[in-house]
């Protein structure tokens, strides 16, 4: 799972690094970071579908990310 801020929100932490790092050290072909949190987990599940629900429903009900600022992708891996 990877929780990214919201398209429409500013990313402080990915403007600096962008800013401040990457165009200042000559990298003036990046024209775009974005910064976010990854998370690894193991669910059992009879379905990959079902896998997906369990962990946006922890997400949420845990408050795991903040849905107003924050979006979640969900993926499987195998």
């Amino acid at each position: 799972m990877i929780i990214t801020y919201r398209k429409e929100l500013r990313d402080p932490e990915s403007e600096i690094i962008h800013k401040d790092l990457i165009l200042k050290k000559g990298y003036a072909n990046v024209k775009k970071v974005t910064t976010g949190k990854y998370f690894s987990m193991l669910v059992e599940s009879d379905t990959k579908e079902n896998a997906i629900s369990t962990v946006r429903e922890l997400c949420e009900k845990l408050r795991i990310y903040n849905p107003i600022a924050q979006e979640i992708e969900v993926f499987v891996r195998e």
